[in-house]
C-alpha cells in the first residue's frame, strides 16, 4: 500500500524548541483569554476553564475543496427541509430501525403524535452542519462524512480560531501566509438565523429558549451564541433548561404559546435533546412532546431530527433517491459526487449483502448508529465481532459506511496537561460547513451558508470529537 499523502504546511516545521515553547504558551493565554475554552471533564468546576485543544498553526486543507462545499451548503439545506417535511419518506425510511432502535422510536412517536394533533408552528429553524473530509482515492475531493440537524456545535469558539491562529502566524513572522486563511462568520451566521426566527414569531417580550444537559462543558461555545444575540439586539433575552426544568416549568397558553413561568417562548434552540441519557425519565419526552406542540419555533422541530438520522443519510445517497427531493439536474449531479458508500444493514438481500461485504473486507468501512455526538463508530477490524453480536433485527439500527481516506497534514496538537514544548504529529482534518435554513413546508424565509469550522485529529485517531476529548479545533490554511 502505497504511503499516505502529506499536505505541505504552512511554515516550516519543526519550529526551533525556545519559539515553540514561547508562542505555545502565548497561544494558551490567547484561548483562555478570549474564550477559546471549556470546562474540564476531570476536574470540573463552574468557576474554571481550561483552554479547548487546538492546533497550534493552521491545517492546510484544499482551497478548491473548502470553496466547493461552501457552495453546495445552500443547496444542502434545501435538501434537509425538503427531506423534514417529507411524511411518507421519514416513515418508510425509519420504518426498520424503530423497531430495534428504541431512541429513534421514541423520536419518531413524538412525531407521530405531533402529526396526529396537529403542530402548533409550521415554520422550523435549520442550523445544521454538514462534514466533510478530503478523499486521497478521489485527487482530494470532498465526502461526506455526515450531516448534523441537531445541537450542530462549535460555531462559537470555531469564529475564534481564525484570529488565534493569526496571532501564532504573526508571531512566528508569516504575516504574509493568512491571506490563505478564510474569514469565518460562524457566530453571527447561526445567531442571525435565531435572531430572524425571534422576529418571525412576532412577539416582542418573548425569548429564546437553549435547551442544554445538566452539566455544560462545552460553556463558551454555547454562551457566545446567547451574548452575541444580547450584544446585537438588546430586547432579546436568552434563556437556559434542561428537558427536565422545561417539564417542571413549562404550560402551554390557549393559542399553543410555551411559558416558561413568566417567559413567552419564541425560539428553542436544542444543545441537548440528541442522546438517550437526555431523558432519563418520561418527564422529559414529555416536555419534549409539549415544546413539539407548541407555537415557539424548533432549532431542531421533531421532522429536522428525525432527518438528521444516519438512516436517513444512507437512504439518499441510493441512485435516484435525490430526485425526490432537488429538481435542479446540476444540483442532484453535485451532490450526488459528495456522497461516499453508505449501505443498509437490514434483513433484507440487500442488507444481507451488505452483512457480507463487512466481514469480508472490514478494514474498508465505518459501521455507524443513529446517534450525535461523537464516539459511537465502529471501525475496520472491529466491525466483525460488533456484527456478530447483533441478530438480524438488532443489524436495521446501523449503516455502514465506505471508510474515507483523507490526506495527512502535520503540525502541534495542544491540549490541556500536554508535553512541552509539543511534538509534531500527523493530523487528519475534518471540514464542517454551518447553514441556516428557515422556513414552512412551501415557503423558505432565509436559506444561506454561515461560516465553517475545522476539527482536527491524530491520523491513528479513529473519532475526532473535540467536547468528547478525541480532537482539537483548527482552522484551514487554503493551499491551491
Amino acid at each position: 500500500m502505497s504511503p499516505t499523502p502529506v499536505l505541505s504546511s504552512c511554515v516550516p516545521f519543526p519550529i526551533e524548541e525556545r519559539t515553540l515553547i514561547d508562542v505555545t504558551q502565548k497561544a494558551k493565554d490567547w484561548a483562555i483569554m478570549h474564550g477559546a475554552a471549556m470546562r474540564s471533564k476531570a476536574n470540573f468546576s463552574p468557576d474554571a476553564l481550561n483552554f479547548a485543544p487546538f492546533i497550534l498553526t493552521p491545517s492546510s486543507f484544499p482551497r478548491k475543496e473548502f470553496e466547493k462545499a461552501k457552495e453546495l451548503q445552500t443547496i444542502i439545506n434545501q435538501l434537509m427541509h425538503n427531506v423534514a417535511h417529507d411524511e411518507e419518506f421519514l416513515t418508510t425510511t425509519l420504518a426498520e430501525t424503530i423497531k430495534v432502535d428504541e431512541f429513534t422510536s421514541n423520536l419518531f412517536n413524538v412525531y407521530k403524535k405531533v402529526l396526529a394533533n396537529g403542530f402548533g408552528q409550521a415554520y422550523s429553524l435549520g442550523l445544521l452542519r454538514s462534514d466533510y473530509l478530503a478523499h486521497i482515492l478521489e485527487d482530494n475531493s470532498i465526502k461526506q462524512v455526515e450531516i448534523n440537524t441537531v445541537a450542530s456545535s462549535f460555531g462559537g469558539i470555531s469564529t475564534h480560531m481564525l484570529p488565534l491562529q493569526s496571532f501564532v502566524m504573526v508571531e512566528l513572522g508569516h504575516a504574509d501566509k493568512l491571506k490563505n486563511m478564510p474569514e469565518n462568520t460562524a457566530l453571527s451566521g447561526l445567531c442571525g438565523g435565531m435572531i430572524k426566527a425571534w422576529e418571525v414569531y412576532g412577539a416582542r417580550k418573548s425569548v429564546i429558549l437553549f435547551i442544554i444537559e445538566d452539566v455544560s462543558y462545552n460553556i463558551c461555545d454555547q454562551r457566545f451564541h446567547e451574548f452575541y444575540i444580547r450584544e446585537q439586539r438588546p430586547e432579546i433575552k436568552v434563556i437556559r433548561r434542561t428537558l427536565t426544568e422545561v417539564h417542571k416549568e413549562g404550560k402551554l397558553g390557549p393559542n399553543k404559546e410555551l411559558f416558561l413561568g413568566e417567559y413567552e417562548v419564541a425560539v428553542i434552540y436544542f444543545r441537548a435533546g440528541y442522546e438517550p441519557d437526555h431523558y432519563p425519565t418520561q418527564d422529559e419526552w414529555d416536555a419534549r412532546y409539549m415544546m413539539e406542540c407548541s407555537r415557539a419555533i424548533k432549532c431542531p422541530s421533531i421532522h429536522y431530527h428525525l432527518a438528521g438520522t444516519k438512516k436517513v443519510q444512507q437512504a439518499l445517497a441510493q441512485p435516484e433517491m435525490l430526485e425526490r427531493f432537488i429538481s435542479d439536474p446540476e444540483k442532484i449531479k453535485a451532490i450526488g459526487q459528495i456522497f461516499t458508500g453508505l449501505y443498509s444493514l437490514d434483513d433484507s438481500e440487500v442488507g444481507n449483502a451488505s452483512y457480507e461485504m463487512a466481514l469480508k473486507e472490514p478494514e474498508k468501512f465505518v459501521l455507524k448508529p443513529q446517534r450525535e455526538g461523537g464516539g459511537n463508530n465502529v471501525y475496520g477490524v472491529d466491525i466483525p465481532d460488533a456484527l456478530r453480536k447483533m441478530s438480524r433485527v438488532e443489524r436495521a439500527a446501523w449503516i455502514l459506511m465506505d471508510l474515507i481516506q483523507p490526506p495527512i497534514s502535520q503540525g502541534y496538537m495542544i491540549r490541556p496537561g500536554g508535553k512541552s514544548p509539543p511534538e509534531i504529529v500527523d493530523l487528519v482534518s475534518e471540514l464542517g460547513i454551518f447553514g441556516v435554513i428557515l422556513g414552512d413546508v412551501d415557503n423558505v424565509i432565509c436559506n444561506y451558508q454561515a461560516g465553517h469550522m475545522l476539527r482536527t485529529k491524530l491520523s491513528t485517531a479513529n473519532e475526532g470529537g473535540v467536547a468528547a476529548g478525541l480532537g482539537a479545533l483548527d482552522s484551514p490554511y487554503l493551499l491551491d
